[in-house]
């Protein structure tokens, strides 16, 4: 980089020189990508980062792949602590049930490929029951309310894609599966990004279980409307909807299998815990993705109480020291 230099002031005094700041980029809710805007063309050593303000670094070039690569680490660790550090500070405001887990910017597949973009940024946050999908960082309450999309997170399914799996030259990509069986497809920048969001989601879906502790569906048994409550205690139990009479229960182990038919039907396969037999039980729903998502995230909750360390960082995580680091991308020459 080049320097500024003032003139001396006198003859026999040295040069002076000082960095001069060209721009200020603030990070929190800021961006930054290696991709060219809304494709899957990496730019080679090069990224630039966009303050939610919109003003933009413009490319930066780095001389080498190790430098970029450290350049995006450092900025995403920024990012990352300031973000810890603001999600602190407005959980004070919020009660114990609508606490924010995670907070960061995605970028979107579009699901119509003859969109002039392939991909556009989403800001997408974990706060409380909901995983909430904005077009812009929320900033007020009433921000909150104009979600472009909201979801339930015990009814919808994230799956972290392999290789194999992606759809095209992007990497670290995941899925949401929502309660209607619309998938999403979203991509964060680095492995690190991924497995923060991994993380968070896991984390979100264990308290909203943990809170709620059951969640009831009106179903259909041979023409007769019919409910199955999922409770996290005592596992299954499907009830005459007429007159709470209780028809089965089962525990959750006793689950040995299942299959639906991609529209409404499930089957349930338990296995009787008196004679061992496998007892097949078929209900119809009208939510089916949101059913076969609750059990999903039901049974990935109990499964999580058996690690006392998992349980245990539950616990403590909303007490962890953050630190806001510094604020601003400085560009200097």
């Amino acid at each position: 980089t080049l320097s500024c230099s003032s003139w001396p002031a006198s003859p026999g005094l040295r040069w002076e020189k000082r960095w001069c700041d060209l721009r200020l980029i603030p990070l929190l809710h800021s961006r930054f990508s290696q991709y060219l805007p809304g494709s899957d063309l990496c730019r080679q050593n090069a990224f630039q980062v966009v303050a939610v303000d919109g003003v933009c670094s413009g490319i930066i070039q780095c001389l080498s792949a190790e430098d970029c690569i450290d350049w995006l680490q450092a900025i995403a660790s920024n990012i990352s602590n300031l973000t810890k550090h603001n999600i602190k500070k407005i959980n004070r405001n919020f009660p114990v049930n609508q606490q924010i887990v995670y907070m960061g910017w995605t970028e979107e597949r579009e699901q119509d490929s003859l969109q002039d973009r392939m991909y556009t940024p989403k800001f997408l946050a974990l706060r409380g029951s909901s995983l909430y999908k904005f077009i812009a960082p929320p900033v007020t309450t009433w921000d909150w309310t104009r979600a472009e999309k909201t979801f339930s997170v015990y009814e919808i399914m994230c799956k972290i894609l392999k290789d194999s799996d992606l759809l095209d030259r992007r990497k670290h990509c995941f899925s949401v599966q929502s309660e209607s069986g619309e998938d999403l497809y979203f991509s964060v920048e680095l492995e690190s990004d991924l497995t923060l969001w991994e993380k968070a989601f896991q984390t979100a879906t264990f308290l909203e279980v943990e809170r709620i502790q059951c969640k009831t569906y009106a179903c259909v048994l041979e023409s007769h409307l019919m409910g199955l409550t999922i409770d996290f205690s005592m596992g299954f139990v499907c009830f005459d909807a007429a007159t709470k009479a209780v028809l089965w229960r089962y525990k959750f182990s006793q689950l040995k299998g299942s299959s639906d038919d991609g529209k409404s039907k499930i089957k349930f396969l338990f296995q009787n815990q008196d004679t061992k037999q496998i007892e097949a039980k078929e209900l119809e729903f009208s939510n089916l993705f949101a059913v076969l998502h609750c059990i999903h995230s039901f049974f990935a909750a109990k499964v999580a109480c058996l690690d006392p360390l998992y349980v245990g960082s539950q616990a403590t995580a909303s007490a962890l020291p953050t630190t806001s680091g510094t604020g601003k991308l400085k560009y200097t020459t």
